[in-house]
């Protein structure tokens, strides 16, 4: 669904349940991609934020940033986001990296 303000939020539901939930805004900062336990690991993570990606490219963004947990960093690393600073203390974890990609039509 697009959202105002320059921001998308983007739900993911399967068997009557929401599965994963993404936002982005415009300018391709990920603010959001959370996937529930029980739809991890079935493919439901890489589209959302394949979806994510092409939401920011289409309004204009040419890179998507985002600040990814410990959990998801390899994750981020296979769908080709790079460090962009060291990791930082946030959302009551060790650590958050920042990361980034440029972002291509396909």
């Amino acid at each position: 669904m697009a959202g105002s303000n320059g921001r998308s939020l983007l739900i993911a539901i399967g068997d009557d349940a929401v599965l994963a939930v993404g936002g982005v805004k415009d300018d391709g900062e990920i603010t959001l991609n959370y996937v529930a336990p029980k739809a991890r690991f079935g493919g439901v993570s890489a589209a959302l934020l394949k979806a994510l990606e092409a939401r920011a490219l289409a309004r204009g963004a040419t890179r998507a940033a985002l600040l990814s947990t410990e959990t998801a960093h390899r994750f981020c690393l296979s769908r080709g986001y790079e460090d962009t600073e060291v990791p930082q203390r946030k959302f009551g974890t060790t650590a958050s990296y920042p990361m980034a990609k440029m972002l291509v039509s396909t």
